[in-house]
C-alpha cells in the first residue's frame, strides 16, 4: 500500500459523499483492497457478490467490518453460475451483459426465476452478515434493466424493512457522456421514477462511471466538485494485483490504480479541497446523504 495521510475526521459542516466498493465478493485482491481500506476510514459502504468465487472464504471478512462500514447486495447476472437452481436451470452460467440488456428489452428474461435468484443472493449476504444488508445495487446496473427492475421493485415490496436502492437515473460527470447516458436510458431513469414514487430510500446522484483507463485522480477531483449539498453516493472497484489462480478480470488495472489513489494522500487533500467529507461509519442506509 501507497503512504497514506490519516483518515479524515467527520466534521459537522461540509458536503457528504458516501463512497461504495463493488464486487466484494469476486476475489481475495479485492476483498482485501477493500477491507484495508474501511480500515483506514477510505469507505463508507462496499456492496458484495454473494456468487462471487471469494464470497464463501471472506464472508466472516464482510461480516467483521460492518460495524466500520455499510454493507450490500450487488445483485449480479452477468458473471459466474447461478446460486438458485430455478436460474441454474435456465441459465447455468449467467450470460454477458450485452445479451441481458437485449433480452430484457425484447421480453425474453425468465423474470420468475431471475426473482428467485434475487432472493438467494439476499440470503446468502443475509447469512454471512448475521443480519440483513443494508442497501442494494446491481453489478453492471442490472438492477435496473426491464423485467429484472420490476421483480426487484416486488421483491422490495414484501420486506418487512426496504433497504436501500441505488439509483441510477441522474449520474453525473465529468465526460464519458454516452456510457452514462446509456446507463441511464437502458432503465436507470425508470427505477428513479418508482423509486420517488414509493419514497423508498435511494441516492439522487450517482458518480463514478467512466471507461476504466482514464487517470483515476482527475476524475475523483471532478466528481467531488460535482457533489451537491444534499450529498452523493459514488460507486468505485479498489483491488489489490490479482493473484495466480484468480478468474481474470478486465478491469484488474484500474483496479490497482483505484486502490493506490484511494489509500494515498492525494485522496485526503482532494476531499479537504472540494469540502467534501466521506459520511460517517454509521448503520445508516447509503440515501441519507444522497437525497
Amino acid at each position: 500500500m501507497s503512504e497514506r495521510a490519516p483518515a479524515p475526521p467527520p466534521a459537522l459542516h461540509g458536503r457528504l459523499l458516501l463512497l461504495c466498493a463493488d464486487d466484494f465478493g469476486l476475489s481475495r485482491g479485492v476483498d482485501e483492497a477493500i477491507a484495508d481500506l474501511v480500515h483506514h476510514g477510505r469507505l463508507s459502504a462496499f456492496s458484495c457478490l454473494s456468487n462471487g468465487q471469494a464470497w464463501a472464504q471472506d464472508a466472516a471478512l464482510a461480516r467483521s467490518l460492518r460495524p466500520q462500514a455499510q454493507v450490500g447486495l450487488h445483485f449480479n447476472l452477468t458473471e459466474g453460475m447461478p446460486l438458485s437452481p430455478a436460474l441454474a436451470c435456465v441459465w447455468p452460467k449467467l450470460p454477458a451483459l450485452p445479451r441481458l440488456i437485449a433480452d430484457a428489452h425484447l421480453g425474453r428474461l425468465p423474470l420468475a426465476a431471475i426473482a428467485a435468484e434475487l432472493a438467494a443472493q439476499w440470503q446468502a449476504v443475509a447469512d454471512g452478515l448475521g443480519a440483513a444488508p443494508d442497501f442494494i445495487d446491481g453489478h453492471q446496473h442490472v438492477h435496473h434493466l426491464p423485467g429484472v427492475r420490476q421483480a426487484l421493485l416486488d421483491w422490495l415490496q414484501r420486506q418487512p424493512a426496504v433497504p436501500a436502492v441505488r439509483n441510477t437515473g441522474h449520474l453525473a460527470g465529468p465526460g464519458f457522456g454516452l456510457k452514462r447516458w446509456l446507463i441511464e436510458r437502458t432503465g436507470g431513469r425508470a427505477l428513479a421514477k418508482a423509486l420517488r414514487q414509493r419514497r423508498w430510500p435511494h441516492n439522487s446522484v450517482l458518480l463514478g462511471a467512466y471507461d476504466f483507463t482514464a487517470a483515476y485522480r482527475p476524475l475523483m477531483q471532478a466528481w467531488l466538485r460535482q457533489v451537491p449539498a444534499s450529498g452523493a453516493l459514488l460507486f468505485c472497484h479498489p483491488g489489490l494485483a490479482a493473484a495466480v489462480g484468480d478468474a481474470p478480470d478486465a478491469i484488474a488495472a484500474a483496479r490497482v490504480r483505484e486502490l493506490a489513489y484511494l489509500s494515498g494522500p492525494e485522496f485526503a487533500a482532494d476531499l479537504q479541497a472540494a469540502g467534501v467529507v466521506l459520511t460517517p461509519t454509521t448503520r445508516r442506509a447509503p440515501t441519507s446523504h444522497g437525497g
